[in-house]
């Protein structure tokens, strides 16, 4: 323990070691930041830390206590009946219905235009998609609870047609690829009107689907959001099961996943436990990584100047954006591939490489919720007090913005990033030795995995280390 303990103050030094970055977001345009080191040891530092970390994880063989790191749980107390199936649908339902009014109004005058007191906008962009999605993986999934439209559907008569096993979670992939790809290419977070013709477009897509071949296997499978919010819920701390809401080692839940063990989230249908068995979920996990790093890498000077060259001869704006979108996925999932080939190799193990490839994406989750949490926090507090106003009043004139300490959230962001990557580290040396039976051989199925890790950081804190710009032809 006194080695372990050690290794964990290494890593913190080196952590808070790692400099200080101006913070952005997509959302935040015009920005800027800039590095009191030099990019280069900044990059190296991040990575450097991502492959320290697996050298002292190493350390830990002791597989009893590996797997008691992730098995303690603690029961704490059951949710309120009525708080899950009473209020929190109540409170899902009413910020929809607020949404599309205040969305559908702007285009006809009876609600605010201006983005930044439209309460569609705000609530949408800055209260669920950046405040609320980070107490998913800082608290617990909260989400099948409040979800609105898993509500709707369920007060409809189903079809209970079944789910095609052959789909999997392919559904989910491709509409997690076209929502992230609307979000940057289309004005969703200017214009109220679109973004509340957008919602209400996904809103009768999930429930159709719902309806269709019933409300369980279609959140649990096909639904994006739901399925995004399940894989973010399982890097918390925080897990609702049969015995009530439990508290475990933040990362529990991916090794669990992993594993195929998840605990149950209780036996009224408020959960969606995405399963994450074939190509598909794996795929998917790769894409919710992909997305992030997309968004705030269109928001970067050389993406600027990429596609301003592409553009010069005439290429179509979106078309540039689009191949850039679909290239970028595919390298990644071409990456995490490799990867998975090159762990059998040098695990030199007959375990099929669909199967690595299942058992090591959890930990991506965790890379994830880091970068989402670097990307969006800034961008967050920045607009928190333009939401509280709009809460309160949302006839009043525009708040002004919170002043951001640059230094302070460049910091935060480079600290998420890193822990989320020390988070993943630590997850896959727990799940090689799940996986492999032998000490030595679970390490070396590691290396490949870990490479991509120290890829991983390195882009992210490359993207986080540049002055955020307004992405061109949008």
């Amino acid at each position: 323990m006194t080695r372990v303990r050690r290794s964990v103050s290494i890593v913190v030094a080196l952590v808070l070691a790692a400099g200080t970055v101006s913070a952005h977001g997509a959302a935040l345009r015009g920005s800027s930041g800039s590095l009191s080191i030099p990019t280069w040891l900044f990059l190296a530092t991040g990575g450097g830390v991502v492959g320290a970390s697996f050298l002292l994880a190493t350390f830990a063989t002791d597989r009893t206590f590996v797997r008691r790191s992730h098995d303690h749980a603690r029961v704490l107390a059951a949710v309120p009946r009525v708080l899950r199936t009473v209020v929190a649908p109540l409170v899902g339902l009413l910020g929809l219905l607020a949404v599309l009014a205040f969305g559908f109004g702007a285009a006809f005058d009876v609600a605010p235009a201006d983005p930044q007191q439209n309460l569609a906008i705000l609530v949408v962009w800055v209260g669920w998609w950046a405040g609320y999605v980070m107490t998913l993986y800082l608290v617990g999934n909260t989400w099948p609870a409040l979800n609105p439209f898993r509500t709707v559907a369920r007060t409809l008569p189903s079809l209970d047609r079944g789910y095609p096993a052959a789909w999997g979670a392919w559904p989910a992939v491709v509409g997690l690829l076209a929502l992230v790809f609307a979000e940057v290419a289309l004005p969703l977070a200017e214009d109220a009107a679109m973004l509340a013709g957008a919602i209400t477009a996904y809103g009768v897509v999930t429930v159709a689907g719902a309806v269709v071949f019933g409300v369980d296997d279609w959140f649990a499978n096909a639904d994006p959001v739901a399925r995004a919010f399940d894989h973010y819920g399982r890097v918390a701390p925080f897990a609702r099961t049969d015995d009530g809401v439990v508290l475990r080692v933040p990362g529990a839940g991916l090794v669990e996943t992993a594993a195929g063990t998840a605990r149950a989230g209780g036996d009224d249908g408020a959960t969606d436990r995405a399963p994450l068995a074939d190509a598909g979920g794996v795929a998917f996990v790769v894409a919710l990584v992909f997305a992030t790093t997309y968004d705030g890498f269109v928001a970067t000077p050389a993406w600027r100047t990429i596609a301003e060259a592409v553009h010069a001869p005439g290429v179509p704006g979106v078309l540039i954006y689009a191949v850039a979108y679909a290239l970028g996925f595919l390298a990644f999932v071409g990456v995490y591939r490799w990867a998975a080939r090159s762990a059998r190799r040098t695990g030199d193990t007959f375990v099929a490489v669909d199967e690595l490839a299942r058992r090591f994406a959890p930990p991506l989750l965790a890379i994830a919720a880091g970068y989402h949490l670097a990307h969006y926090l800034g961008f967050f507090v920045s607009l928190s007090l333009p939401l509280a106003t709009a809460l309160a009043a949302p006839t009043a004139p525009p708040a002004p913005e919170l002043f951001v300490l640059p230094t302070f959230f460049g910091g935060v962001a480079i600290t998420a990033i890193l822990v989320g990557h020390l988070l993943a580290v630590w997850v896959a040396h727990a799940i090689g030795f799940e996986v492999f039976p032998e000490r030595l051989q679970a390490v070396r199925a590691q290396y490949a995995f870990v490479a991509v890790m120290i890829a991983y950081t390195t882009l992210s804190l490359w993207i986080v280390s540049q002055p955020t710009v307004t992405p061109p032809f949008l």
